[in-house]
C-alpha cells in the first residue's frame, strides 16, 4: 500500500455511523470533509482529539467542513462514547478495517515488545472535488484540531 498524499483521489468509503445510518464519500461530493482515523473510543488521546474537534465544530461548519472520526469500534460503542463526552462529530465504524486499509492507516504497531495491527492516528482533508488537500500522518493530538481548522480555512 502506497502512502496517500495531497492531490490523490480520496478512496471511496461507505461506513455505518451513529445517528446517520451510513456515511459515504459520495454523500459529501462538492463539500469539504475532514476524515480522521483514531485507534479506540474512550482512551485518553482519542477522547482528547474528539473533544477538540467537537469544540471547534462551529468554526469547521462555518468554513464549510464536515468532520467524521473513524475507528474499529462498533456503532454502539461510538454512541456511548459520544454521549459520555458530549461529542458532536460524526463517528463511523470500520470494524473490518477496510477503509483504514484503503487510506493506509491500518499498520503494524508495537507496544511493550509486542507487535500487532492497529490504526495509526491520521487525518485527511478531502476537498469538494474528492481529492486529498492535506494529509496528517502519525498525528500528535495536542493542537491538531486547530491545525486542521487552519488548513480548512485557507
Amino acid at each position: 500500500m502506497t502512502e496517500l498524499k495531497a492531490g490523490d483521489p480520496a478512496p471511496d468509503f461507505e461506513l455505518p455511523a451513529a445517528e446517520l445510518g451510513t456515511v459515504t464519500l459520495k454523500a459529501f461530493a462538492g463539500k469539504t470533509l475532514v476524515l480522521y482515523f483514531y485507534p479506540k473510543d474512550d482512551t485518553s488521546g482519542c477522547t482528547t482529539e474528539a473533544v477538540a474537534f467537537t469544540e471547534l465544530l462551529p468554526q469547521f461548519e462555518a468554513a464549510g467542513a464536515t468532520i467524521i472520526g473513524v475507528s474499529p469500534d462498533s456503532v454502539a460503542k461510538h454512541t456511548k462514547f459520544a454521549a459520555k463526552h458530549g461529542l458532536k462529530v460524526i463517528l463511523a465504524s470500520d470494524e473490518d478495517n477496510h477503509v483504514a486499509s484503503a487510506y493506509g492507516v491500518w499498520k503494524e504497531k508495537s507496544m511493550y515488545g509486542r507487535t500487532y495491527m492497529g490504526i495509526e492516528r491520521s487525518t485527511f482533508l478531502i476537498g469538494p472535488d474528492g481529492n486529498l488537500r492535506h494529509v496528517w500522518p502519525k498525528v500528535k493530538v495536542a493542537g491538531h484540531a486547530e491545525e486542521v481548522l487552519q488548513a480548512v480555512a485557507s
